[in-house]
């Protein structure tokens, strides 16, 4: 018993975890930076992505679903590897960060890319009939009848998809991104307290996660409060 009592006060050290934390902040500005950015352009390649899936034109199309595959067929940690590792095969190094933002970006527009395209199809196809109706050309009606309302749609699982994002972020560290796991590495290699470290990013994780979950909520309800 007394065994178990030793185990559980030395499971987490306050001090130490209080003492960290600065320095472990300064990597939740590459996680946060890095989550927004990359979604930024994840959102952009995946509307793109849509598009093309979505397209008559089999040079668009053929393209668009081999992306997507090739994205959500392969784990995210590989895909980051190749990046950051198996291009100085051919004489490409890529700085860590510049990985990181490529391979996280290419990963969200291959998720969102569905998500925006079953938002759009989810649209009534009279909403499109009404558009031709006043004549507007397919481009106006998507820019201003059916791209507004698949926001909508698209926006709870688009919401997930970034909170996974913050959490995969944590995979840059073994790119010698300085995010927070690899700022906790370091500081862990130097005490051997490896849990107290560990734990303490799992509680900034999870801090920032609940965070973002309340804006999704907000969000979530501004846009449905018109909707019957």
């Amino acid at each position: 018993m007394a065994f178990l009592t030793i185990q559980w006060e030395n499971l987490f050290d306050a001090q130490l975890a209080w003492e960290s934390l600065p320095f472990v902040l300064q990597g939740m500005t590459y996680t946060i930076s890095l989550s927004f950015i990359t979604m930024g352009i994840g959102l952009v390649l995946g509307l793109i992505t849509a598009m093309g899936r979505m397209s008559e034109r089999d040079w668009l199309r053929y393209p668009a679903r081999m992306y997507i595959s090739v994205i959500r067929g392969t784990p995210l940690l590989v895909q980051l590897f190749i990046l950051y590792f198996g291009l100085t095969v051919i004489g490409l190094t890529l700085e860590p960060v510049t990985a990181a933002v490529i391979g996280l970006s290419l990963n969200v527009g291959g998720y969102s890319a569905e998500t925006i395209r079953g938002a759009i199809l989810a649209i009534p196809k009279g909403q499109w009939e009404a558009a031709q109706s006043i004549n507007m050309t397919h481009w106006q009606s998507m820019r201003r009848i059916i791209l507004p309302q698949a926001v909508r749609v698209a926006l709870p699982p688009l919401a997930n998809t970034f909170l996974s994002l913050v959490k995969d972020t944590s995979l840059l560290s073994v790119i010698t991104v300085p995010e927070m796991l690899y700022q906790a590495k370091i500081i862990g290699g130097r005490t051997f307290d490896y849990m107290t470290l560990y734990l303490l990013v799992a509680l900034l994780y999870w801090v920032i996660c609940t965070l973002l979950n309340i804006v999704h909520e907000r969000l979530e309800k501004r846009f449905g409060r018109y909707v019957a």
